[in-house]
């Protein structure tokens, strides 16, 4: 049950953070549309591959900082300070944004798989963000940091993130060429996301308190 609870909670991590339109999820998207399915995927296998690495990172990071508690009470200020800016930049701002342009040229290259790699190791958002998710899980005490706890978060970061890939390289086309407001509706949802997640921080900190 531990497992499997570890795993969602990773899965979902990973999924809230390659929801918003960037260079990995859109170059995905484009790569799909411009050559096919395939390649797209195999293009996201890349992307994973360093996810794993980077994930493992981030843990082995939160693992050290859960036995130093003044850096853990630093970090969640600096945290709730940032999600907090983020939720009313969605909630506010990124809602009149224009919806992603995917008709850009995509440069042909034999290995996606290794384009993935690369642009996925210039993305080092997932480790910072990765490391202050699991230290707040390890504080509520849903995950825990031992070698099967950290294996089994790896995977579930990982499938995450897949999914995530998975679902723009086969339905991007298909919800862009429909004239909905999925851009306006997808900020509003990570501002509501973050908004929990600057609820949760600030009841930690006051938890500490």
């Amino acid at each position: 049950m531990e497992i499997t609870i570890t795993f969602g909670i990773a899965l979902i991590v990973a999924l809230v953070g390659v929801i918003p339109p960037g260079l990995l999820n859109m170059t995905a998207a484009k790569v799909s549309i411009k050559e096919g399915h395939t390649r797209g995927l195999v293009f996201s296998v890349g992307v994973c591959v360093i996810v794993i690495l980077q994930t493992l990172i981030a843990l082995i990071f939160a693992r050290y900082l859960s036995n130093h508690s003044n850096v853990v009470d630093i970090m969640q200020r600096v945290a709730f300070v940032l999600f907090v800016l983020i939720t009313v930049y969605f909630l506010v701002v990124a809602k009149k944004t224009d919806k992603p342009n995917v008709e850009s040229n995509v440069r042909s290259k034999k290995s996606r798989f290794f384009q993935g790699v690369l642009l996925s190791a210039l993305n080092v958002f997932p480790i910072p963000y990765q490391a202050y998710m699991a230290i707040n899980f390890v504080s509520f005490n849903w995950i825990k940091l031992d070698p099967l706890g950290i294996t089994t978060y790896v995977a579930g970061a990982a499938t995450g993130t897949f999914v995530m890939l998975y679902i723009y390289v086969f339905f991007f086309e298909k919800i862009n060429s429909k004239k909905i407001k999925s851009q306006k509706g997808m900020n509003y949802t990570i501002g509501i996301i973050t908004g929990v997640i600057s609820i949760i921080t600030l009841v930690n900190i006051i938890k500490e308190m």
